[in-house]
């Protein structure tokens, strides 16, 4: 027996926006390009698979100036995926990060035993996941987002196959990595189990109107943010961070310490900025309070301790970490003391110029590591003493990489810790002022073991063999495009200023 059924309603399907895609349809056409590449080219070089993978990033990067030269915010998916300027700010500067990672990789790669399109294809998959992030606004493409992030970085961390530390520091990162991933998935399933949505702007009107079930709200805010402090090393999640940083290949170390680091902390901006700013009963702002104390006290003071650079440099991402989460706090501070909007603002527009600026100048730093243990084979802290003495054009530019870290003017960090303790000071009261003066001592204990190395690269004697180093041309040319910017954005940092400006605006 058959039951009548009324005609079928054809319904025209919403046209697509391709320019709004434009840059991840260009990443992932580079990736499968790279990864033929790999399939049949001649043995390891895999058709020079980075001067694709360069071409490709910097291809990505002019649809988002056609983007942001256009100037109108753009929504797909039911607000689930925004390209704002916000979202265009972020994905040039992943794509950035990423151009300058393959410069201080391709000579490191090329020489070393290492299957060049596969590490290509990793690096480019993970900034494909990246970009995604700069416009989720979804928790379930949040996720996809992050997990495109993070599973090519656990392979990447474990590249030097015949290495144990490499070995080591994949599979450590790996269960790390699955044990955050559990947890910020769990956090959300409570948040979506409470208000029914996923889309972040449903849930931040939801949490705003509902004035029940905050107990099983709160449980999920802070299941979701301790998530996201895994994948951003913050304190006490920070374990994995040493050794991963230190077995794992040097460019991909950079990698992880900037791009991948950048991309926790969007998925942590994106959470927090458009759901939960609104909640001020579930106190997410003590837990982001917690993480920036810790983070800079215990980064720092394991920073002392560490001679080896690598190292050093980890703990020093921890920290640095710990910095950027000051705004976090101080924006839900001023919420919860129900300050202006334009103070919140503030604090906003410090994380995106600290993350900005963080980028630059750290991996300025590691391309000079690279540089140096070129002709060291070492990454002692001793083996950088008397540089100057044999390579001081060198010496000279990490000197300005490492004061810029520390924050000392007129270098880009100074203006990156300027705008972080102006949002805690302007958040006030007792949290806001006592995590002020907490990220005041902890910027002089940074200062001391970052001058303690230009200290032995000036003052120390070098040793008898020591050689002038020689750098190829693509890892000079990376050292000097960050020593350039670290340098521009100290003399003038209205660039950053405004480019925050322009993010916030509108958002």
């Amino acid at each position: 027996m058959f039951v009548a059924q009324a005609p079928a309603r054809f319904v025209e399907n919403p046209a697509f926006d391709w320019h709004a895609f434009a840059p991840e349809i260009v990443l992932a056409g580079t990736i499968l390009v790279v990864l033929m590449a790999g399939l049949i080219g001649p043995g390891r070089n895999s058709w020079q698979a980075s001067r694709i993978a360069a071409i490709g990033v910097l291809g990505a990067l002019v649809p988002v100036l056609t983007l942001a030269n256009d100037g109108v915010n753009r929504t797909a998916f039911g607000g689930a995926y925004v390209v704002d300027n916000y979202a265009l700010a972020l994905k040039g500067f992943f794509l950035i990060a990423t151009y300058l990672t393959i410069l201080i990789s391709v000579d490191y790669v090329g020489e070393g035993d290492y299957y060049q399109g596969e590490y290509y294809f990793l690096l480019l998959t993970s900034v494909l996941g990246m970009t995604v992030m700069a416009s989720a606004r979804d928790l379930i493409s949040i996720f996809v987002a992050l997990e495109t992030i993070s599973i090519p970085t656990y392979v990447l961390a474990g590249f030097r196959k015949h290495d144990r530390k490499s070995n080591e520091a994949g599979i450590k990162y790996y269960v790390i990595g699955a044990l955050s991933s559990a947890l910020m998935l769990y956090g959300m399933s409570f948040v979506y189990g409470a208000t029914g949505e996923t889309v972040l702007a449903q849930i931040g009107e939801r949490l705003a109107d509902q004035a029940d079930g905050m107990a099983l709200v709160s449980v999920g805010v802070f299941l979701t943010i301790v998530g996201f402090a895994f994948k951003v090393s913050a304190f006490p999640f920070h374990w994995w961070a040493p050794d991963t940083y230190e077995g794992a290949p040097t460019p991909v170390t950079a990698f992880l310490s900037v791009a991948s680091k950048a991309g926790g902390f969007v998925a942590l901006l994106n959470v927090i900025f458009f759901a939960f700013t609104e909640q001020p009963d579930t106190k997410w702002w003590a837990v982001a309070w917690f993480l920036a104390a810790g983070s800079m006290t215990w980064g720092n003071l394991g920073a002392l301790r560490q001679t080896n650079i690598v190292r050093m440099l980890a703990y020093s991402s921890v920290a640095q970490g710990g910095f950027m989460l000051v705004p976090f706090a101080a924006y839900g501070i001023a919420g919860d003391r129900g300050l202006s909007e334009s103070v919140r603002t503030t604090a906003w527009q410090a994380v995106v110029v600290y993350l900005l600026i963080y980028g630059v100048m750290n991996l300025g730093a590691f391309a000079v590591v690279i540089a140096v243990a070129r002709r060291t084979r070492s990454g002692e802290i001793s083996s950088y003493d008397g540089l100057f003495a044999t390579s001081p054009a060198l010496a000279v530019i990490m000197s300005l990489f490492l004061a810029s870290l520390a924050g000392i003017p007129p270098l880009a960090g100074w203006f990156a810790k300027f705008t972080m303790f102006r949002a805690a000071i302007d958040a006030g009261g007792g949290w806001g002022a006592s995590l002020a003066v907490l990220a005041g001592v902890n910027s002089v204990i940074a200062a001391f073991y970052y001058l303690n190395v230009v200290r032995g690269m000036w003052f120390r004697p070098a040793a008898a063999t020591a050689d002038p180093i020689k750098m190829p041309t693509a890892l000079s040319t990376s050292i000097a495009l960050c020593a350039a910017g670290v340098v521009a954005v100290g003399v003038y940092p209205q660039i950053f200023g405004r480019i925050a400006e322009l993010v916030t605006n509108g958002v």
